[in-house]
Protein backbone atom coordinates (compact mmCIF):
# COMPACT_ATOMS: atom_id res chain seq x y z
CA UNK A 1 0.00 0.00 0.00
CA UNK A 2 0.97 3.40 -1.32
CA UNK A 3 0.83 6.13 1.65
CA UNK A 4 -0.06 9.69 -0.10
CA UNK A 5 1.50 12.42 1.73
CA UNK A 6 0.75 16.31 0.78
CA UNK A 7 3.31 19.11 -0.52
CA UNK A 8 1.97 22.19 1.34
CA UNK A 9 3.62 25.57 -0.18
CA UNK A 10 2.71 28.56 1.05
CA UNK A 11 1.96 30.52 -2.03
CA UNK A 12 0.06 34.08 -0.75
CA UNK A 13 0.74 36.19 2.31
CA UNK A 14 -1.88 35.58 5.16
CA UNK A 15 -1.05 39.53 6.11
CA UNK A 16 -4.74 41.27 5.76
CA UNK A 17 -6.78 37.78 6.07
CA UNK A 18 -9.01 37.26 9.63
CA UNK A 19 -7.05 35.67 12.85
CA UNK A 20 -8.30 32.41 12.57
CA UNK A 21 -6.86 32.05 9.15
CA UNK A 22 -3.83 32.75 10.15
CA UNK A 23 -3.35 30.49 12.82
CA UNK A 24 -4.55 27.89 10.36
CA UNK A 25 -1.50 28.52 8.01
CA UNK A 26 0.84 28.29 11.27
CA UNK A 27 -0.90 25.11 12.45
CA UNK A 28 0.23 24.02 8.62
CA UNK A 29 3.92 25.04 9.88
CA UNK A 30 4.43 26.97 6.95
CA UNK A 31 5.66 30.85 8.41
CA UNK A 32 7.76 32.22 5.48
CA UNK A 33 5.89 32.94 1.44
CA UNK A 34 7.77 29.70 -0.31
CA UNK A 35 8.45 27.45 2.24
CA UNK A 36 7.15 23.61 1.57
CA UNK A 37 6.09 21.57 4.43
CA UNK A 38 5.30 17.75 3.43
CA UNK A 39 1.83 16.14 5.68
CA UNK A 40 0.53 13.58 5.75
CA UNK A 41 -3.04 12.97 4.27
CA UNK A 42 -5.40 12.85 6.80
CA UNK A 43 -9.00 14.02 7.13
CA UNK A 44 -7.66 16.82 9.68
CA UNK A 45 -4.85 17.78 7.25
CA UNK A 46 -7.66 18.21 4.37
CA UNK A 47 -9.76 20.50 6.56
CA UNK A 48 -6.79 22.73 7.56
CA UNK A 49 -6.49 22.93 3.70
CA UNK A 50 -9.54 23.80 2.29
CA UNK A 51 -9.99 26.97 4.54
CA UNK A 52 -6.96 28.07 3.15
CA UNK A 53 -6.69 26.98 -0.19
CA UNK A 54 -6.46 30.49 -1.41
CA UNK A 55 -3.23 30.76 -0.25
CA UNK A 56 -1.67 27.34 -0.82
CA UNK A 57 -0.71 24.93 -3.48
CA UNK A 58 -1.02 21.68 -2.78
CA UNK A 59 0.85 18.71 -4.83
CA UNK A 60 0.17 14.45 -3.72
CA UNK A 61 3.60 12.82 -3.05
CA UNK A 62 4.19 9.07 -2.01
CA UNK A 63 5.84 8.69 0.96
Amino acid sequence: MTDKKLKVTLVKSPIGYSKRQKLVVQSLGLRKMGQTVVRSNTPVIRGMINKVSHMLKVDEVDA
